[in-house]
């Protein structure tokens, strides 16, 4: 059990996705995505393994919800600034963690 302290901890944040590009030289098959959150955040960078569900181009204008204060971490050669959210669906693959209704990209997950 963590507490709601260590659960403030994590700054989730809402962000459009603003350019999608396939990532073949990845191990397993990903995108790269580059993600809008708006005033200080800005755009930033990072790879999922969403080839199941989604593609380059119709990620484009999608918001999602991310992890915005983790180190940045090397995956493969995207430099990833971000974790973008997802859930398995039945098949391990991913569904991503989206708000229902549009929101200001960088609004914050309370």
């Amino acid at each position: 059990m963590i507490n709601f302290d260590d659960f403030a901890k994590l700054d989730i944040r809402a962000g459009t996705i603003t350019r999608a590009e396939p990532y073949p030289e990845a191990r397993k098959p990903a995108i790269k995505l580059w993600v809008d959150f708006g005033g200080e955040l800005g755009e930033k960078r990072s790879s999922a393994q969403l080839t199941a569900h989604y593609t380059p181009e119709g990620l484009v204008g999608r918001q999602v919800m991310a992890v915005v204060n983790f180190p940045p971490r090397q995956i493969g050669k995207v430099m990833s600034e971000v974790l973008v959210l997802g859930v398995p669906d039945e098949n391990g693959e991913v569904v991503l963690v989206t708000p229902d209704h549009d929101v200001p990209n960088g609004g914050r997950l309370f």
